[in-house]
């Protein structure tokens, strides 16, 4: 790989809900992977941006999804556009003077091809993605070694940086789940050994977007910084938007709470309870099997079937990155957040009637979860690690 590291240069891009981030991917050898330079841009910054774009409706995304028939819109063109502009400068801003070796992660359902955006919650439908962000960069003579071969996954991305990058925490053992929380959640495994695409394994088990609490809110309402917000959003009776205007997001919401300001404390509150229950029911799914405790968010799901090739494993670690993990770290030393979920989690492991007591022991020490079980990734950009790792092995 030395060899040809010298004709291109590696560059890994993630592209979330309201942002697109850009590195150079440096390596050492073939497993240990550092981000040599960062550029990134916001899509507002674009003065074409619509802040108060709509999407279309999501029935009729996923009905022209299906049918790989799709009628974009106008406004979803300018706004792909925008995005597309976004990308091609944060590019251009790592001042490149070689060929390039191109790995992108974003957020969507991918068409057919892996090379466009067939379905968005909250963006623009860019079915020809990589065409277009090919054809931009050549008229900018940005020379790429090969075609973009297709768009990953954001979530497998964090669980490829973390099993890559230098100080990955997915590196040192076997089996471990992640979960990252930005604008939406990122879920990544690795069980024997090996990274599991949550996508290859849909049958039993599901991500955290699909997984529904009693209330019928999705989990991600809880593990992501925009689910977080809008909690707090409900219990403050403060708009979404004057929030963001005021730059309310996760860590001042967290501020107040240690403030105890109550809306703020019931979020924390929140947040606790149901990353706990995510976290124990991925040990208990990957152990004995999905026990069917939970509703999934689309009615039309198949129903997960309990048996499945990893039964008998126990995670050795959990993971959380990205803002999530960010904000999880901060809350360290306080009596909010972090110890919280260490002690719901320990008793909800000790009441479990579906891990044997052995299994319950491999998780415990001195009469409490053992040090280390838990742990904040500080790989703020594994999802780009990742995407430009896949650019070396695709």
């Amino acid at each position: 790989m030395n060899s040809k590291e010298k004709e291109y240069i590696i560059i890994g891009i993630d592209g979330g809900g309201s942002k697109v981030s850009a590195g150079i991917i440096d390596s050492k050898d073939i497993s240990t992977f550092t981000i040599k330079s960062l550029s990134q841009q916001y899509y507002n910054e674009r003065s074409e941006f619509n802040s108060d774009f709509s999407p279309v409706a999501m029935d009729i995304q996923l009905n022209e999804y299906n049918t790989e028939e799709y009628n974009v819109t106008n406004d979803e063109v300018l706004q792909g556009n925008a995005i597309i502009e976004s990308f091609h400068n944060s590019i251009i801003n790592l001042n490149i003077d070689k060929p390039v070796l191109m790995g992108i992660g974003m957020v969507g359902l991918k068409t057919k091809d892996l090379r466009g955006i067939g379905a968005i919650a909250n963006g623009p439908r860019i079915p020809k993605f990589c065409i277009q962000l090919e054809n931009v960069l050549h008229k900018s003579n940005i020379h790429l070694y090969k075609p973009i071969q297709y768009i990953g996954s954001d979530a497998d991305n964090c669980g490829i940086g973390e099993e890559y990058g230098k100080d990955g925490l997915f590196k040192d053992i076997q089996n471990g789940y992640y979960i990252g929380g930005g604008t939406g959640t990122a879920d990544a495994l690795k069980l024997k050994n090996e990274l599991i695409p949550f996508d290859s394994i849909s049958s039993w088990i599901a991500k955290s977007w699909e997984i529904l609490n009693e209330n019928n809110i999705s989990m991600e309402q809880y593990t992501s910084l925009k689910g977080i917000q809008s909690i707090y959003s409900n219990y403050s009776e403060i708009p979404i938007n004057e929030l963001c205007n005021e730059s309310i997001y996760a860590n001042e919401i967290f501020s107040r709470a240690l403030k105890n300001e109550q809306a703020a404390i019931l979020t924390c509150e929140d947040i606790t309870k149901y990353m706990s229950i995510l976290i124990v029911e991925r040990i208990e799914t990957i152990f004995s099997g999905w026990q069917n405790k939970f509703e999934l968010l689309n009615p039309k799901h198949s129903l997960l079937i309990n048996n499945h090739p990893y039964k008998n494993n126990l995670l050795e670690r959990i993971i959380i990155g990205q803002g999530l993990g960010k904000l999880f770290h901060l809350s360290k030393n306080t009596p909010l957040l972090w110890d919280p979920l260490h002690n719901n989690i320990y008793d909800m492991i000790q009441k479990s009637r579906v891990l044997p007591s052995e299994a319950k022991k491999f998780f415990f020490e001195n009469g409490t979860l053992k040090k280390g079980f838990i742990m904040t990734s500080n790989l703020d950009n594994s999802a780009l690690l990742g995407a430009g790792v896949t650019a070396i092995y695709s």
